[in-house]
């Protein structure tokens, strides 16, 4: 799992850093990766900018408009916009509902962004 603060660093460069990405808990999905709350801290939707929520092995852009999400292998997040999967309405609203649930996403976290 790549943790150093060098990568850290690009990805804060790269993608910036707007407000806390959250999770659902790790026991919710065995054998899943729980990336680090360091990581999670820098880390945003490249095409909204706004924070992700981790569930299972991917982690979901909160931007409703573009239900984006990105995949998570041997613990990296793959954060190329040319890797993502756009969620279809159902799974978007499961996962923010469960992240909502779990108290890890605000109230407005899951509106359409104003990216457009």
């Amino acid at each position: 799992m790549l943790q150093s603060w060098g990568f850290q660093i690009y990805c804060a460069t790269l993608f910036g850093k707007v407000g806390r990405p959250v999770r659902t808990e790790a026991w919710d999905f065995p054998g899943m990766t729980a990336l680090s709350e360091e990581l999670l801290d820098i880390l945003e939707c490249p095409v909204a900018h706004v924070p992700l929520v981790q569930s299972g092995d991917w982690l979901y852009s909160t931007d409703a408009s573009t239900r984006r999400k990105y995949p998570i292998q041997d613990g990296i997040p793959i954060m190329l916009i040319e890797e993502t999967e756009t969620a279809d309405v159902d799974e978007f609203e499961r996962v923010m509902a469960s992240a909502k649930k779990a108290g890890q996403l605000r109230e407005n976290m899951a509106e359409t962004s104003d990216h457009e």
